[in-house]
């Protein structure tokens, strides 16, 4: 071959010979590169706005409550956590769920209307049993309420002590699957309680 003569023969490898244009991308099948997306993606490829993403204002309410909650003390959250609980269980104690009728307000509206128990019914009747130390008759009410309440009442004690006064109680972990057997559990007895026959009638509230 004379020196300086130009190979128009293309290579093993397919390469284009020299002297001829790159194949156009289209023709090849591919989108051309957005330019938008800095030649990273094809015309249309979703891309992210040039500054990031923004979170949004928080609007008055919300920072109303996080300024409160900022400049109140530690155990202020806590403590009123604890007039919840109080609010509950004297609501239980003033109204003697176990006497009250089954129509009486404030009531079921699925047993008002259906006749059939919801998965919370029997659970003020319960903790009425509770408070009075009587744990036979408020299992008869709603068993799995009294089943959770020791784990609810450390897991807000451990809350409620770290959050007030710094105690470092051991914590008590609970699993995703120990959540969701749980509440298949919750499910299954919600379904029993409310079958016409025996034994099942007897958790009937």
């Amino acid at each position: 071959m004379p020196v300086g003569a130009v190979s128009t023969s293309s290579g093993p490898a397919g390469l284009a010979s020299a002297g001829e244009a790159p194949a156009d991308p289209a023709s090849a099948g591919e989108a051309p590169a957005d330019p938008a997306s800095g030649g990273s993606g094809p015309v249309g490829w979703p891309t992210p706005p040039p500054d990031g993403y923004v979170a949004p204002e928080p609007d008055r309410i919300t920072r109303f409550v996080l300024r409160l909650y900022e400049r109140s003390p530690r155990w202020a959250v806590p403590l009123a956590a604890v007039g919840c609980v109080a609010i509950g269980m004297g609501y239980a104690l003033l109204s003697n769920p176990t006497h009250a009728a089954p129509d009486a307000a404030p009531t079921c509206l699925l047993k008002l209307t259906t006749g059939l128990d919801c998965p919370g019914c029997g659970g003020t009747r319960a903790l009425w049993y509770v408070l009075h130390a009587d744990l036979p008759a408020a299992a008869r009410h709603h068993f799995l309420f009294v089943f959770a309440l020791p784990f609810l009442a450390y897991l807000f004690v451990a809350w409620a002590g770290n959050q007030a006064f710094g105690w470092r109680l051991p914590e008590l972990r609970l699993s995703s699957k120990v959540i969701v057997g749980f509440m298949g559990a919750w499910l299954a007895f919600s379904v029993l309680r409310n079958l016409p026959w025996a034994p099942f009638t007897s958790l009937y509230v």
